[in-house]
């Protein structure tokens, strides 16, 4: 059996011999089968002439996208390598944020330091380290050197020196000192030692003093007296304070002969709150006593004047035969008299009246006229607000404590046209305006307050009887607000709502019996705190009560009783 496979024979598997082929077949036209595996070469083809160059695949074109993307990669990687760290604290660490929030629960619950573990200073230090970069951990050590200051403050406040030190000394370390931290350390150091105190105090007083600088916190007067405070006995410090009220008396005189009526009670009230036994005080008094007389008389004739003609109708003019130049007059003399500045508020509410009456008769020229005079002398009124919003074309409401603009300069709104939209802004706003009342929120905060809630309302909705109303019931909500905190004996709370009252509603004839009442409360109070020793917050009371009503009958017994406890 020959070993030679036949080509044609496929049935069986074998190795296959390579052969020339027939020679003769060369030239022929066909292909033939010579048995050899097809291999096919592409080569060039001829180009016709004329014909265009052969079309280059789209690999070519595409060339320059590879070093690109090499650069682009470069790049990036680049950039993600500078940026690690930043980019290390945008992945969320669970163990990270566990400890931020014990450090944050340790800070609130007031463990600010130890050696246990769980003190916010620990734990935020524990947080850094994990985090170099942290900021929440930073801020919160920053947090705990605040608390440390003011854990010192209080400590120092009720004697406990060394958990002052203590919690100083923390806080140095946290925030690498400060002004506080040394103001303390300073303080702790007098404290420890009251004798080096003493003579710092007395030494700044007398600088003070021959600086000429004898009132205000860091002055001559307030030096002496905190010295005397401490230390009775102190014939320096007692020394020093005649000498205060000599000055202080000097000046004095001299402003009452120059008839600088406030000046001159300044620094005698002043002289009485420093030097309550100063020897010249009642000789001051009378002076004073004097030169208020005669005023009294001049101020009393322009008020009456100034009532008159109010009651005639003569609200405003050129001349002075007029409400407003007469009250005016009062005011130059007398700044703080509480009648002329009623009168004020008086003027003020009849232009408002004579401005309803002319858009009653569709007058909006002379409304707006007399609404704009009338701003002039109230420009909080509520009563003047809920006119205004009557105008047409009025505009929104101006900044908050600057009164409405005046609609004779305003641009009139596109439409008057309230949309379904707008109806439900003002009823929430209504809403909004009425909670705030209720919580004595009535001027501030800005934009926040009933006052502007309403104002607002009324800006986009003029006609919007819910608002116009509520504006005009501030006054009296004011009122019982007033009263409230009169009988509480939150007398702060109390003198705070009066002015607002004052402002809300100006001229109001009843709100001369609510001051009376308050600076009668001033004066109560002032006596109460002097009985139980406690002379500087009693004098706070009369200044207060001293601004309300100056002439108190009163006023001048409390002050020599508060002296006299002293």
């Amino acid at each position: 059996m020959s070993g030679r496979r036949d080509n044609n024979d496929h049935g069986q598997r074998g190795r296959t011999e390579p052969t020339l082929g027939r020679l003769d077949d060369l030239d022929s036209p066909a292909p033939v089968d010579d048995g050899l595996p097809k291999i096919v070469v592409d080569e060039p083809r001829r180009r016709a002439p004329g014909a265009p160059p052969p079309r280059r695949s789209g690999g070519g074109k595409r060339g320059w996208l590879l070093p690109v993307l090499v650069l682009v990669l470069i790049g990036g990687g680049t950039v993600l390598w500078l940026q690690q760290d930043r980019l290390r604290n945008l992945v969320p660490s669970t163990e990270l944020n566990d400890v931020l929030g014990q450090a944050n629960q340790a800070l609130a619950a007031g463990r600010l330091d130890g050696s246990d573990g769980d003190s916010a200073r620990e734990l935020f230090e524990k947080a850094r380290a994990q985090q170099p970069d942290n900021d929440q951990a930073r801020d919160g050590l920053r947090r705990v050197g605040q608390a440390e200051v003011a854990r010192a403050d209080a400590a120092l406040t009720a004697g406990r020196y060394d958990e002052a030190e203590t919690a100083l000394n923390a806080a140095r370390e946290l925030l690498g000192g400060g002004s506080d931290v040394e103001r303390l350390t300073q303080q702790l150091a007098q404290a420890r030692n009251p004798q080096a105190q003493t003579e710092t105090l007395i030494d700044q007083a007398q600088t003070a003093f021959a600086a000429g600088k004898f009132d205000g916190d860091d002055g001559a007067g307030a030096l002496y007296r905190r010295v005397l405070d401490a230390d009775k006995t102190n014939t320096v410090a007692a020394r020093g304070l005649d000498k205060v009220g000599d000055a202080l008396a000097a000046q004095a005189r001299q402003a009452i002969a120059a008839g600088d009526k406030a000046k001159a009670d300044a620094l005698v009230d002043r002289i009485a709150v420093l030097v309550p036994g100063y020897a010249e005080l009642p000789s001051l008094r009378a002076s004073q006593a004097e030169t208020k007389k005669q005023d009294n008389q001049a101020v009393n004739d322009l008020l009456q004047q100034g009532g008159d003609a109010l009651r005639a109708g003569r609200f405003t003019g050129d001349g002075d035969d007029n409400a407003l130049a007469r009250f005016r007059a009062v005011l130059a003399t007398d700044p703080e008299n509480a009648a002329a500045k009623a009168g004020l508020g008086q003027i003020a509410q009849a232009l408002i009246v004579q401005a309803n009456a002319a858009l009653d008769s569709n007058d909006n020229t002379q409304a707006s006229h007399l609404l704009d005079e009338a701003e002039k002398l109230a420009p909080k009124s509520a009563e003047l607000a809920a006119t205004r919003s009557r105008l047409p074309g009025r505009t929104k409401p101006s900044a908050p404590g600057t009164g409405t603009a005046a609609a004779g300069n305003a641009t009139p709104e596109a439409s008057m046209a309230v949309s379904p939209e707008q109806a439900a802004r003002v009823a929430s706003m209504v809403r909004q305006a009425q909670a705030a009342a209720g919580r004595g929120d009535i001027m501030t905060p800005p934009g926040e307050s009933a006052y502007d809630l309403y104002r607002g309302a009324l800006a986009i909705d003029g006609n919007n009887d819910a608002a116009r109303a509520g504006l005009q019931s501030l006054p009296s909500q004011v009122e019982r607000q007033f009263q409230q905190a009169l009988g509480n004996g939150n007398l702060p709370r109390a003198e705070d709502l009066f002015g607002t009252l004052a402002d809300l509603a100006p001229g109001d004839t009843g709100q001369v019996d609510l001051r009376r009442r308050l600076a009668s409360a001033w004066i109560d109070q002032g006596l109460e705190r002097a009985s139980a020793g406690d002379q500087s917050n009693a004098l706070q009371a009369l200044e207060h009560a001293r601004r309300l009503e100056p002439n108190d009958p009163r006023l001048q017994m409390a002050y020599s009783r508060v002296g006299r406890a002293h």
